[in-house]
């Protein structure tokens, strides 16, 4: 059996650290345990802290793993601790590349994106791991009696990984609301990935990632995410008093 995550809180909201990911899911995912895997950053920190039924469900989530610099920052400078960025997108990447290691096939679902999103994203895939198979989608925009088509298919075929590609915070609350559909499976917000499989967008230079500074290119795509973006010098400021009030609360 692989370790077992060390988790911290940071904000009150907790974040999993451990050196490979990958394989503790996999070893989930041969015991047939489900699992809910949250990427968090700064943006969905203080999101939670306005939603309580997304904090809720953070505080639930069997993997929440440091997705965003802020989070990393935090985990580095106010407590110490050696960990790396992991990106959800890399995370879900690794897994789909480790899944012809099991000793079954497992099927996968790709929900989320505009019309034809997933779909691309899938067949990239495909081409990627032949050994994949076929990988069943559903875009996100779609009716309430879709919906129930979409939850029907879920429980009718039982994939055993799940990308949800809804954006922050629906993917998460969807995640929660509908993981009993298929209990074993392995369900991960996913954000925007598809649009980057698809060939749709690009990720940011390695170099900004390395350096912190991912969130400036995704400004630079997206210009409306300003108002978005004034979250990252609200994590700052209450990551410090946060830690400031912790150390005094101790002491």
């Amino acid at each position: 059996m692989s370790e077992s995550p060390k988790q911290f809180s940071i904000l009150g909201l907790p974040v999993h650290v451990m050196n490979d990911y990958t394989y503790w899911l996999l070893e989930r995912l041969q015991a047939k345990v489900g699992t809910h895997v949250v990427t968090i950053n700064a943006e969905m920190t203080m999101q939670a802290e306005q939603d309580p039924s997304l904090a809720e469900v953070i505080k639930n989530a069997d993997l929440v793993i440091p997705d965003g610099s802020g989070i990393v920052l935090y985990l580095q400078c106010l407590l110490w601790q050696k960990v790396q960025r992991t990106p959800g997108i890399e995370l879900a990447q690794m897994l789909l590349q480790k899944l012809e290691k099991l000793d079954f096939n497992p099927k996968v679902f790709f929900y989320g994106g505009a019309p034809e999103v997933a779909n691309k994203a899938a067949k990239y895939w495909q081409t990627q791991i032949p050994s994949l198979g076929e990988i069943d989608c559903y875009c996100g925009y779609h009716s309430s009696q879709e919906e129930k088509e979409l939850q029907e298919k879920l429980s009718q075929i039982q994939p055993q990984v799940i990308f949800v590609g809804l954006g922050v915070p629906r993917q998460e609350l969807w995640i929660a609301q509908n993981r009993h559909l298929c209990p074993e499976a392995i369900w991960m917000g996913v954000g925007g990935s598809f649009d980057i499989w698809s060939g749709n967008k690009n990720r940011a230079p390695a170099w900004l990632g390395n350096n912190h500074l991912e969130w400036l290119y995704r400004l630079y795509q997206e210009p409306w995410r300003w108002r978005r973006m004034l979250a990252l010098p609200q994590f700052a400021i209450k990551s410090i008093i946060y830690s400031l009030t912790s150390i005094g609360a101790i002491g």
